[in-house]
């Protein structure tokens, strides 16, 4: 099967998601951020289809899934992927979820429990948004307020916020414009009202709960970039002291960097699966 290769399954009336199986052995699931497709983890795909069964799924509205006027928040995201995994018959596998991803691996623990997940990643991600507190969150209240009023009211706002996030936050080198394009374009696959909807939804999650549960249930890992490392380090230690904790590159750094983000996953599956 090609990247490009994949099936659609029905997970609501009318709502199909994309969805990649490829290789065979101990599952691994990928969930992308806010607005990304199965693409983005491409080199993850190729690297551990060789030894693994990799499932990766555009979410709705996401990609090639079916651009839907309701369900775009991360309770139906969560619901989504316990769909797609039945439908698939998951059992016992590893989650990874990066950015907003990780709140729909958070709430699919919340609706499911832990009885299919062997371990959990979550890459650069904290499990509550927003604070008034000195916490590691995704930015100052004035800043996420702007971005959702300025930004996401329109396609043109959208392609300006996640070309400067991009370029600031998800990746450090300087990008080839070729590369910037294709980047951008995956987000813009997703329109803007619905870009909102997700953006107002992740950013008003809290799943700290559900993180502490995680740390003390399962092998947890947590994978955060260096731009933040300092405060998201002392941020995971009080909150599930049980998760290891890793630092690489930017918000995107399983892409930028991946063969080092693939050895510490690999890494962290061996260790807890017992493979050699």
């Amino acid at each position: 099967m090609s990247f490009l290769e994949g099936k659609y399954i029905e997970v609501d009336s009318g709502v199909e998601l994309f969805v990649q199986d490829i290789g065979e052995g101990e599952p691994l699931v990928f969930i992308p951020g806010f607005t990304f497709t199965t693409e983005v983890f491409s080199k993850q795909i190729e690297y551990f289809s060789k030894t693994n069964r990799v499932i990766v799924a555009d979410p709705r509205s996401h990609g090639r899934s079916t651009i839907s006027l309701h369900g775009n928040d991360y309770v139906t995201h969560g619901s989504d992927l316990a769909s797609v995994l039945q439908a698939l018959d998951v059992k016992n596998a590893t989650f990874v979820g990066w950015s907003f991803g990780c709140l729909t691996v958070w709430e699919y623990v919340k609706q499911n429990g832990f009885d299919d997940i062997k371990s959990l990643i979550f890459v650069d991600m904290p499990p509550k948004s927003l604070s008034v507190h000195n916490d590691w969150v995704e930015g100052p209240l004035d800043d996420i307020a702007a971005i959702y009023n300025s930004y996401l009211r329109n396609s043109a706002g959208q392609r300006e916020f996640i070309t400067s996030y991009i370029t600031q936050v998800m990746v450090q080198r300087e990008l080839e414009k070729e590369e910037l394009t294709w980047l951008v374009e995956q987000s813009l696959k997703t329109p803007y009202y619905i870009a909102g909807n997700l953006f107002a939804s992740g950013m008003f999650s809290d799943y700290r709960e559900e993180a502490k549960k995680a740390s003390k249930t399962v092998p947890t890992l947590t994978i955060v970039a260096e731009h933040w490392a300092e405060i998201a380090e002392k941020y995971i230690k009080q909150l599930t002291p049980e998760s290891q904790v890793k630092v690489l590159g930017g918000h995107m750094m399983f892409w930028e960097h991946d063969e080092k983000f693939n050895e510490i996953v690999k890494g962290f599956l061996n260790e807890n699966w017992g493979k050699d």
